[in-house]
């Protein structure tokens, strides 16, 4: 019996591809909700995009008839010695091969308040449904934590005229990622948002209740008082792993893990963001919590699980989120802080809220990576250019293949360019491309 804990995506991606090659019995263990659901979709069925049904990629009978038994119940230990899990009733579940796919859990920072009525974070279906439920009447709410969830909670309460505050630590927003150039190019595009304050550099002390325990506002460490009727927590997620405190497998932040996904017991393993690296690939994070990673976990686990070793290679990094209606790609590497090695150029166009903010090598020209606000660009085409060692030359010379806009938006390569020579003192940049590429290979 293969059990995996947690129906994200990384658990039911590992599920699917180990089916696909075996038929031993399946079963996913899942405390949140019985199907599996995309979480990224939570935020459209507060704002009347699609019913909560919809989030749900297969249909009830996908599972069944994949002969996959779900079960909907919270594993309360682990015991690795004799291959059982300890659920919530007590009773003792048998496995032969575990896999850890257990999630995030939103940070808490021991606030007083924290845990009041009218305060929820925007991870979970049940968080959905707290957020739902008092969102009746409800006029102002304070988001709190500068980051993609807290953007996306305060647009679905402006999407029902609700007032927010969103509280920011940091004086750019999402400075710990974007360069500063990149988030003040964010922090313009939300100051145009009716119904939306912000709130940079600054912290809070406590959340304030009545005496019925609701949150009916917010105290900052600067002394100020903000008056809502929800407080919607966002400071960033960390593994959902306290249940395996008793048992003996090695943990540090997350699940520690080897690139095959192997824990330090054997026939357990860890993917998605409940696992951490404990030698992770250079250039990127010890645990890596996007989508994107989190299925291609899913799908290298299972080739480990039935024999067909394979280690963790994702490729490029890339990433994509949206800003209210202000859509991010990135592709490769654009650090919030420029090495010495590296060299940048800009192209804004504030008329049509556009910024690319490329990096390359100064040498050698080398293109490392782009962030991408406005414009849709091909992934596969910037993954194409990263892995083939093209220079930024190359790259702005046929930016127009990447463009992925459709066909009667504006189009803005010949004017990228221009800005390009301007400020680097070239002018035939298709030249330089062919002299760079030339040099490279060599």
């Amino acid at each position: 019996m293969i059990v995996i804990i947690g129906n994200g995506v990384s658990g039911i991606t590992a599920a699917r591809y180990i089916r696909k090659q075996s038929d031993e019995p399946i079963t996913i263990i899942s405390e949140e909700s019985t199907y599996f659901f995309s979480r990224t979709a939570l935020m459209y069925v507060y704002m009347g995009h699609m019913k909560f049904e919809h989030t749900q990629p297969y249909e009830p009978h996908f599972w069944e008839r994949n002969n996959i038994d779900l079960l909907h119940t919270r594993v309360v230990s682990v015991d690795t010695k004799q291959k059982s899990l300890k659920l919530e009733n007590q009773e003792e579940f048998k496995y032969s091969k575990l896999i850890l796919a257990t999630g995030s859990k939103p940070n808490k920072f021991g606030w007083k308040g924290e845990n009041a009525k009218r305060v929820s974070g925007l991870y979970s279906k049940q968080d959905l449904e707290s957020i739902e439920m008092y969102s009746n009447g409800l006029k102002t709410a304070a988001v709190v934590g500068g980051g993609l969830i807290g953007v996306e909670l305060a647009e679905m309460f402006l999407s029902r005229n609700i007032h927010v505050h969103f509280i920011v630590r940091e004086t750019f927003f999402w400075n710990s990622v974007l360069p500063e150039e990149d988030a003040q190019f964010v922090m313009n595009h939300l100051s145009k948002h009716h119904g939306l304050t912000m709130h940079y550099d600054e912290e809070i002390e406590e959340i304030l209740t009545n005496s019925e325990n609701e949150a009916i506002g917010i105290q900052t460490k600067n002394g100020d008082r903000i008056d809502c009727q929800f407080v919607g927590l966002t400071t960033g997620v960390t593994p959902n792993i306290d249940f395996l405190k008793s048992s003996n497998i090695e943990t540090n932040r997350g699940i520690l893990i080897n690139r095959k996904f192997e824990t330090s017991i054997t026939d357990v393993y860890a993917i998605g963001d409940c696992a951490e690296f404990s030698n992770p690939i250079e250039g990127r994070k010890s645990i890596e919590q996007t989508w994107y990673t989190g299925k291609i976990m899913g799908e290298i686990v299972a080739k480990n699980i039935v024999g067909k070793s394979e280690t963790y290679q994702p490729g490029v990094w890339f990433n994509s989120a949206k800003f209210f209606d202000l859509e991010y790609q990135t592709y490769g590497s654009v650090s919030n802080q420029l090495s010495d090695e590296h060299d940048e150029f800009i192209y804004t166009n504030t008329k049509e809220n556009i910024l690319l903010h490329f990096v390359f090598e100064k040498e050698t020209k080398l293109f490392i990576g782009v962030n991408n606000f406005g414009m849709r660009l091909r992934h596969q085409v910037f993954n194409e250019w990263l892995l083939t060692n093209s220079t930024i030359h190359h790259v702005l010379t046929n930016l127009k293949s990447a463009n992925f806009d459709p066909e009667f938006y504006s189009k803005y390569e010949n004017d990228i360019i221009d800005q390009f020579n301007t400020i680097f003192g070239t002018s035939i940049i298709a030249e330089k491309a062919k002299w760079w590429q030339k040099l490279i290979s060599n």
